[in-house]
């Protein structure tokens, strides 16, 4: 493969300048991680992959929960060429399969007791790829591999944007991309080594990876890494790292401001602290705000990086309901059905471009075709600018609710749900809920309203077939669901009758 030179900002690039650095880069569980360990430490998982028969362009799965050792990965990966799939480790087994099998890993690592979710995901794929828990097997390795520059657009990170609904779409991010979305998060918080940011959100995220993670790594800061997310740990870790910053899902800023030490707990450490992933509500900012500590925001996806568009701490008070400015060089348009450009104050569907973008859905022409129609990527949101820029994001074309920071498909859901006995229809939308962003809301109609199931029952059905994160919160039953003259369900109805 013809090779030229990696981007500044690529995370290619970056491990040559930590082998003499001792400042930490990494605190995670009472442990401390300098970065001339960390580059060390990558070496030797490089040849470790190496030695598991892993070459360029190789996909390497991961499935746990925050560690050092995924941060490990990653940078091995980008010294192999390989590419990094991080899995969500609430899937369950069938659902992880059809990623698996989508993916086509050559290997598997695994922590946290996920070996054996792994393992059967593997089955359920018929692949050949190999599961290693790394709880009992570490990777390690005497010898040395041979590394040379990057590729800009070489893959890196490939991160799924659905589970199993229809053909799993693996957003492939390059290492320009990446390089670039880091540099938004520098640039739009600015970041340097002086830095110390709280990170519990999952790293199988580009949100809880790009959005503040690697880019404080990029800068020589020290990442406060969590194993997962508890509000009381998360009061524990600002009294004893005074923290700068910090990025917490609305869902997570509730459930910190909502615990019993918040309101004793000495935040004046704080800059600030970024937020996002869905709705972000005034009830859920105002405790901050109150306390002196301004609540950014980022908008994006997956397929952005996700860093496109950043409401910054200077601007949040003064911009409430706004995601912000597109960071430059990502721009964004507001677009008509048409594809025309609308004026500023109307709404239409929200287009991105910029060098943060994804290369290609895997192995999809046809969808990535589709999603950059015109050389922007259509997001498929709604929203609008004002006359300063400042954008508004108000709505979904598509379906997909977010709840607790998890994307949910309804589609997916209801294609478990309406194979139930006593079911003749459902559909599902989301309802916006203060805690958790949305929360899944199914419409039913029984084959017999007289023995209509009740909530419990569906989500016991759901059971495995669906992460517990998908399952229904609330079920309305009615006589029949609201349609168009071609049958199509009208959702937007039905999110009427829940306000």
């Amino acid at each position: 493969m013809d090779r030229g030179s990696a981007p500044s900002g690529s995370p290619a690039s970056w491990i040559d300048g930590w082998a003499t650095n001792d400042e930490t880069a990494l605190w995670f569980e009472g442990a401390e991680v300098t970065y001339a360990t960390l580059a060390r430490r990558i070496d030797e998982v490089a040849a470790a992959l190496v030695d598991l028969g892993v070459s360029c362009g190789d996909r390497v799965s991961w499935v746990g929960l925050n560690r050092v050792e995924l941060f490990e990965v990653l940078f091995a990966c980008a010294r192999v060429g390989a590419i990094f799939n991080p899995l969500n480790n609430r899937l369950t087994a069938r659902e992880l399969g059809a990623l698996v099998a989508a993916a086509a890993p050559t290997v598997i690592l695994t922590a946290d007791g996920f070996g054996d979710t792994a393992a059967q995901a593997v089955v359920a794929a018929g692949s050949k790829a190999s599961v290693r828990d790394l709880d009992v097997r570490p990777l390690v390795s005497s010898r040395q591999v041979a590394h040379g520059p990057v590729d800009p657009e070489d893959p890196l990170i490939m991160v799924f944007t659905s589970g199993t609904t229809g053909r799993p779409k693996g957003a492939v991010l390059s290492h320009r991309a990446v390089g670039a979305t880091v540099a938004n998060g520098v640039a739009s918080q600015r970041l340097d080594a002086t830095d110390v940011i709280i990170a519990p959100l999952p790293t199988f995220h580009v949100g809880g990876l790009n959005i503040q993670t690697l880019p404080t790594l990029q800068v020589g800061g020290t990442v406060v890494l969590m194993r997962r997310f508890d509000p009381g740990e998360v009061l524990d870790l600002i009294e004893r790292f005074r923290p700068t910053q910090a990025l917490l899902v609305p869902a997570m800023l509730t459930a910190v401001s909502g615990h019993p030490g918040f309101a004793a707990a000495d935040l004046t450490c704080f800059t600030g602290v970024m937020s996002g992933s869905s709705v972000v509500l005034a009830s859920v900012t105002d405790p901050w705000f109150d306390r002196g500590v301004p609540i950014g925001q980022v908008y994006g996806t997956t397929e952005t990086g996700p860093t496109a568009v950043v409401l910054d701490y200077d601007h949040a008070a003064a911009h409430p309901g706004s995601a912000g400015l597109a960071v430059a060089p990502s721009r964004i348009r507001i677009v008509d059905e048409t594809g025309a450009e609308v004026e500023p104050g109307r709404s239409g569907e929200i287009l991105v471009q910029g060098p943060n973008l994804f290369t290609q859905y895997w192995e999809d022409p046809r969808a990535t075709a589709q999603a950059m129609r015109g050389g922007w990527y259509h997001t498929g949101d709604v929203g609008h600018v004002d006359e300063d820029g400042w954008l508004f994001v108000s709505d979904r074309l598509r379906d997909m609710l977010i709840s607790g920071g998890e994307n949910v498909y309804p589609a997916e859901v209801e294609g478990v749900l309406i194979e139930h006995p006593r079911l003749a229809e459902v559909a599902v939308v989301g309802r916006p809920d203060e805690r958790l962003g949305e929360v899944g809301v199914a419409f039913v109609v029984p084959t017999d309203m007289d023995e209509a199931p009740t909530l419990e029952e569906l989500r016991s059905w759901a059971g495995d077939r669906l992460a517990r994160f998908k399952h229904p919160r609330e079920l309305v039953i009615v006589d029949e669901l609201p349609r168009t003259a071609l049958g199509k369900v009208t959702k937007h109805v039905l999110r009427e009758r829940l306000v």
